[in-house]
């Protein structure tokens, strides 16, 4: 749940890099969310729970793709890249890029760090 926070707390920042579990642990939350909703929805019959489902959809439009930008960032490709549907999945599933690239220093190994200092 903290990941899916933290992806709220940075809600338009498409700079600096996200690492594997960030993306895919708010992936996860987000598809729980949307689809439950949705589902409680159909089967309490109350249209005003499927409208919030769509406002909820449209409300994480943007983090969603701040995410998926920032994950491109982290294998080292542009953001653009999302526009590629099979390639950019490939790229969601492939480890980070070793050490600094040119969107910044890599979140796991100052992740990592921090847990060598507790």
């Amino acid at each position: 749940m903290n990941w899916y926070l933290k992806v709220i707390s940075q809600y338009a920042d498409f700079s600096g890099r996200a690492r594997r579990k960030e993306y895919w642990m708010f992936f996860l939350f987000n598809m729980i969310f949307a689809y439950g909703l949705q589902i409680v929805a159909l089967v309490a019959d109350v249209p005003a729970l499927l409208f919030l489902a769509v406002i909820y959809t449209f409300a994480v439009l943007i983090p969603s793709l701040a995410v998926g930008v920032r994950r491109m960032h982290d294998v080292g490709k542009s953001g653009w890249y999302l526009l590629i549907p099979l390639y950019s999945f490939i790229l969601a599933v492939t480890d980070s890029e070793p050490g600094e690239n040119q969107y910044g220093q890599n979140p796991k190994e100052t992740q990592d760090v921090k847990l060598q200092k507790v």
